[in-house]
This record gives C-alpha cells, sequence and structure tokens, in this order.
C-alpha cells in the first residue's frame, strides 16, 4: 500500500509516553456499573459515562506524561496519513461541514470521556468525546495471533473505527440508541449492535474504494489483507478460537462472512447508501 501519497492528518494525538494514574478513571468494572444504571434509567450509557467522567474529572488529570514520543516515528505518520485520507474522503462526501475526529494513539491503559480502557479492548471509538483510540501494539497482535494483518489491514481496522464516528454525526447509529434508552437487547445475531458494527465495515468499504480512486494506492494482496483480518475478527471466528462454541446470542460485530461481505459492498460501489445495514433484511 502507497499510503505515503495521502495527506498526514494534524488530529493524531500521541499519547504513548504517558501512564494512566492507579486508579483513575472508572476502569471496567465502574464502566460496565453504569451502563446497566443507563440501561435500567433509560439512558444512554455512553452519555452516562461521559457525565460520570467529567463529573469525577478523570479524563487527562489521571495521567502523567512521560518521555516525548519521536515525531518522526513510521508508526505515527502512518495513522496520520490513513486519518488524513478519511478526513478528505468524508468531507467530499459528506460536505465542509464533516467534523474530523480525533485520534489518540496510546499504551497499556488510556482514559476516555467514556471511561478508563486498557490495550485489550483494542481500538474503539467513544461517542461522548468523538475519539477514536489505538493501542498500536493491536496491530501486532493481529498478525501474530489472529491471522490478518498488513498495512492496508490496519488502514482497515483505522478506517471501520472512523466509520463509527460517520455513523455519529449523520445519525446513523440513531437506532441503536434509541434502543439502549428504551432498555432494548442490541446484541445477537442480527442485532442492532451486529447492523452497527457491519455498516462500519461498509463504510469502511466505501473509504477504501474512493481512496484508490484518489491515489492508485493498492497494491497486489491489499485487498485480500483486510479481507483475511475481517475473517479473523469475526464473531464466530473469535468464538472458535477462544476454545467455546459459536453462539449467536452473544455476537456484537458479525460472522467473518457477513464482515466480509459488507466491507466488499462498500469497496465494489463506493456508495454510503447501500450501507443501510439497519434496513437489511438479511445480513
Amino acid at each position: 500500500m502507497r499510503w505515503k501519497r495521502a495527506r498526514r492528518s494534524t488530529n493524531v494525538e500521541d499519547r504513548r509516553g504517558r501512564r494512566v494514574a492507579a486508579g483513575g478513571g472508572l476502569g471496567l468494572v465502574g464502566i460496565a456499573i453504569v451502563m446497566v444504571i443507563g440501561l435500567l434509567l433509560g439512558k444512554d450509557p455512553i452519555e452516562m459515562l461521559g457525565l460520570v467522567s467529567d463529573m469525577s474529572g478523570t479524563a487527562p488529570t489521571g495521567e502523567s506524561r512521560g518521555p516525548a514520543p519521536d515525531p518522526n516515528d513510521p508508526a505515527i505518520a502512518f495513522v496520520e496519513s490513513i486519518l488524513g485520507e478519511t478526513e478528505d474522503v468524508w468531507m467530499a462526501l459528506i460536505g465542509q461541514h464533516y467534523p474530523a475526529p480525533r485520534l489518540i494513539v496510546f499504551s497499556d491503559r488510556v482514559q476516555s470521556a467514556c471511561g478508563g480502557a486498557s490495550s485489550a479492548m483494542g481500538p474503539f471509538y467513544c461517542p461522548a468525546d468523538r475519539q477514536i483510540y489505538i493501542d498500536l501494539s493491536f496491530f501486532t497482535e493481529m498478525r501474530r495471533s489472529l491471522g490478518g494483518g498488513g498495512d492496508f489491514a490496519e488502514a482497515y481496522v483505522i478506517a471501520h473505527e472512523v466509520g463509527h464516528h460517520v455513523q455519529t454525526v449523520t445519525g446513523m447509529s440513531a437506532p441503536v440508541i434509541a434502543a439502549r434508552r428504551a432498555g432494548r437487547n442490541v446484541e445477537g445475531d442480527g442485532g442492532l449492535l451486529v447492523r452497527q458494527e457491519l455498516q462500519a465495515d461498509c463504510l469502511a468499504g466505501v473509504w477504501a474504494h474512493h481512496a484508490q480512486q484518489r491515489h492508485d494506492w493498492l497494491e497486489p494482496g491489499d485487498i485480500e489483507e483486510a479481507l483475511a483480518t475481517a475473517t479473523a475478527i469475526g464473531d464466530d471466528t473469535l468464538q472458535r478460537r477462544s476454545g467455546g462454541e459459536v453462539v449467536p446470542d452473544a455476537f456484537s460485530h458479525g460472522t467473518a462472512e457477513q464482515r466480509v461481505r459488507w466491507f466488499r459492498r462498500g469497496f465494489d460501489r463506493g456508495d454510503p447508501a447501500r450501507c443501510d445495514t439497519f434496513g437489511a433484511a438479511a445480513l
């Protein structure tokens, strides 16, 4: 992938030299408690997490700064280039009012408006602060343990998280928010959470389509890398890898076949209108 052809974004923040202070933030147990309370009260759990974080004042103050990272780090240059291309593509598709997300690169632990998180959670998007969080060690894990990896596969992961941002700023994620506020279950095969994740895969494909048209930057094997990664992080694949049975009721992201199909659906045409997973009769 000839990723250096893209414009580098200025919306990347490297926090790898910082440490989250012990006891700072909600922690994973606290996050779970707040989410349960939110569902019982009919509130959006993500909004409640942001509110609790703001009230506790734990966001940036729970971190201490370590050694300054190398500004010429090629890993950061890659992330900046991919994020910059998502900014340019989605601004062209949505319009000049598209509010670009900020991407936080961290190591080990991080504090967001959605609470504290560890690297074990993998990359995530927090709607409460409209920021993407990535520990770059996840890319190493993709190559080493998940059967995916490669520069375009890593770009796909970033584009997927940006897809969640697009869902937030355009209102595509409204069905999930409404269901959570009503206390309805959103998980499971064919559920709203799976539909939201598959839509983000499709939007990543839309981005890849337009980025390729703009830069002709894909090389032989790049698409296969992304599809292999989509397969590796399907719910059914991950459940089998963990040694357990496939439990569709516990699905949150979709099967390997579904993730590949919706990414290709976006990539083949580059049309966001084809990413209506919420209206699809079959996924």
